[in-house]
């Protein structure tokens, strides 16, 4: 019984050390040895592909004007740029000011999902290269050249950029609103954005996503700013994302899925670590489809090397909540039935992870960064768990609300 226990205890341990850390330096190991040249051209005399960048909004009324804006100021030729608004649903006038900023095609849909809404889009485009962009997220000027320089190896089939989540307050900066009474909510909002750890996490994200495209595959990539091939774009279920189940259905098919640090975007941050954990239970609602149906978990098609990078970095990092459950409940049964010489040991194991939970319920009153770090990662650690139960308990809807704070 205790060996058994023992087991169980550092098999969860050595689980979690490797999806949460020991991978990503053994990414950059590997990197340093195996890795191949970036999938990016650098060539300026190559010639453009015609480009479609399609833009799902559901009510965007107050973003959309300056999101096709910034599409049309784009470093990319006019004459090859296509700038599609597809509006699921929409019940307030995105339609109207889409069309008043520019964009070329405007399509008012159905409320039917984003999924359905990128799908119309694309069936419509006239562009060799289809992009895609949440209604919030502004790119920078040369992001569209960059993101397509990636489709200059025919074997990539998926491109993906890289976002920078703004801090609320440094958002609220960026507009031109005045007044005591502004700055007054502007530092509310900065307080508040404060307890939200997601930048912390994403920048460890983006070098994880960096070493998996430049060894083989991404196994994620990000709503804000990515780009297939028209003619290898694939149909999902409206349930299931576009970030996860594009990359490992394109090396399925014997493409790559790469990473491009080049083409970069910018969104707001969900301004409350509340919010952050309701944003990743509802993208947990979505993923868990993905992995038990949608064919995430089966090897065939992938390489070894990509198997690997499912297993740890997807797989594990959901299992997570189990793992921690399973460790801590394994924990307390070894020091309730003794665990001889190791007991010390195991009450040291068992106080850490207690203390990291202490530390989670403290952060809301004491508010100090190495605190707000561990709220953080306990909330985010639980949201596979949440995601699962919601999915389980009333299934997933493919409509989607924007996260609230981030237009």
């Amino acid at each position: 019984m205790r060996l058994a226990l023992e087991i169980v205890f550092w098999l969860c341990v050595g689980l979690i050390a490797w999806t949460q850390l020991a991978y990503g330096l053994a990414l950059a190991l590997l990197a340093r040895v195996f890795a191949r040249t970036p999938n990016v051209s650098s060539d300026a005399q190559t010639a453009l592909p015609s480009l479609s960048l399609i833009i799902a909004a559901h009510d965007e009324r107050a973003v959309i004007g300056a999101k096709v804006a910034n599409a049309l100021a784009l470093d990319y030729p006019r004459e090859l740029l296509e700038v599609i608004v597809a509006c699921d649903g929409c019940g307030d006038d995105t339609a109207a000011i889409a069309r008043k900023a520019g964009a070329d095609t405007v399509l008012e849909l159905p409320r039917g999902g984003k999924i359905r809404a990128q799908d119309a889009a694309v069936r419509g485009a006239r562009g060799e290269i289809v992009a895609f962009s949440d209604a919030n997220a502004q790119w920078e000027p040369g992001a569209a050249r960059a993101l397509v320089g990636a489709f200059a190896n025919p074997r990539v089939g998926y491109a993906c950029g890289e976002v920078r989540y703004l801090p609320l307050e440094t958002s609220a900066r960026e507009g031109r609103a005045g007044g005591h009474g502004d700055r007054r909510a502007r530092g509310r909002e900065g307080r508040r954005d404060a307890a939200n750890q997601e930048g912390l996490y994403w920048r460890y994200e983006l070098v994880l996503r960096r070493y998996e495209s430049r060894l083989c595959s991404i196994t994620a990539g990000n709503g804000a700013i990515y780009a297939t091939r028209r003619d290898t774009y694939i149909l999902v279920d409206p349930i299931m994302g576009h970030d996860l189940s594009l990359p490992f259905n394109m090396v399925k098919r014997g493409l790559l899925a790469v990473c491009v640090p080049q083409a970069r975007a910018s969104e707001k941050m969900v301004p409350s670590l509340t919010g952050e954990f309701a944003r990743k239970r509802r993208m947990m609602s979505h993923t868990w489809p993905i992995l038990l149906r949608g064919g995430m978990l089966s090897p065939r098609g992938y390489p070894p090397l990509y198997a690997l990078m499912i297993f740890s970095h997807r797989l594990l990092r959901y299992l997570t909540p189990a793992l921690h459950a399973l460790a801590l409940a394994a924990n307390i049964a070894l020091l309730a039935i003794g665990a001889g010489g190791a007991q010390t040991l195991y009450a040291i194991t068992l106080a850490l992870q207690l203390g990291l939970l202490l530390a989670a319920l403290l952060a809301g009153t004491l508010g100090v960064r190495p605190l707000l770090i561990a709220r953080y990662y306990v909330l985010t650690t639980a949201s596979p768990a949440a995601g699962l139960w919601d999915w389980l308990r009333h299934g997933t809807s493919a409509s989607w609300e924007a996260a609230q704070g981030t237009r």
